[in-house]
């Protein structure tokens, strides 16, 4: 009997070892590995010539600290009464994200577009600390043109924490969070849930603690049926700052897919508009379908 327990306590030890270091190298790839799990750039040449049908649009390679250019598209409308400054979610480039200016070009506003760090054209080693310093670099240059009264952040995913960020230290027309997170830490905690998120991940983004701090109108807009980012999230966020937060639900929503929804579009129209415009399905996103990847 006491082999036995002598046999059982050595395995036990031995099982407990193997997990801990089996935890802690999960832990370390997780660590040096996240920025692969969290952004999917995709990689233009500086030859690529942007095409977007029914669009008129001027690229711009923007500065922002020695050896760093962001990539930028200006989208322009006939005549503008505002500019919508886009921040665009974790994939691909603003080679697939610019279509949807449409949406928002036929309320008379232009729409800035850039990619982060990495993303197309742009260059630079992507940090969250960096990330905020050049979406506020853009922002200001976006200032110096237009006053901050005619300035409309969307963020959308990805984009929706850097965008309450600039709201919060700024003051623009509204703010307006397309399938927001709480947090980055608290998302990718639903995937991991046995990890220490908040102490691995390099890019928190900690969404709610830079909503409360926003002082113009925030509009949040959620799909019902996001799998991605759970339409709890936005019910948590539209609390912390409800006097100024209005939550706007698409009904059967995914993460990717708001944009084929005429109640998307509807919402757009009431936050842009005090009439509601006539939906153009010809001159919308609607019909835009996400490429499957090969």
């Amino acid at each position: 009997m006491t082999e036995v327990l002598q046999w059982v306590s050595n395995n036990l030890y031995s099982f407990a070892v193997i997990s801990i270091l089996a935890y802690l190298a999960v832990s370390i790839l997780v660590y040096f590995f996240q920025d692969i799990i969290l952004f999917r750039p995709e990689k233009l040449s500086r030859e690529f010539q942007f095409e977007y049908e029914k669009l008129d649009f001027q690229e711009y390679l923007i500065d922002v600290k020695p050896g760093v250019q962001l990539s930028g598209i200006r989208f322009k409308a006939e005549k503008p009464i505002g500019v919508v400054f886009y921040l665009k979610g974790n994939s691909r480039s603003i080679k697939g994200w610019g279509k949807f200016a449409i949406d928002f070009v036929r309320y008379g506003y232009d729409v800035i577009m850039v990619d982060y760090r990495g993303f197309g054209k742009s260059t630079g080693i992507r940090t969250q600390e960096d990330i905020k310093s050049d979406l506020q670099i853009v922002y200001d240059k976006i200032k110096e043109k237009v006053g901050e009264h005619h300035i409309v952040l969307y963020g959308r995913s990805l984009g929706s924490g850097f965008a309450t960020k600039l709201a919060s230290s700024n003051n623009p027309r509204m703010l307006i969070l397309d399938a927001p997170y709480y947090s980055m830490s608290k998302t990718t905690g639903r995937y991991m849930p046995f990890m220490p998120m908040s102490i691995l991940l390099k890019f928190p983004i900690p969404t709610y603690k830079w909503i409360r701090y926003v002082k113009c109108p925030i509009h949040i807009i959620h799909g019902t049926s996001d799998k991605l980012i759970p339409f709890a999230s936005s019910i948590k966020l539209a609390t912390i700052n409800s006097s100024l937060t209005r939550l706007h639900t698409v009904v059967g929503g995914g993460h990717n897919n708001l944009h084929n929804f005429e109640s998307y579009h509807e919402i757009l129209s009431r936050i842009f508009t005090i009439d509601k415009l006539e939906f153009d399905k010809e001159n919308s996103s609607i019909h835009f379908q996400r490429r499957k990847k090969k």
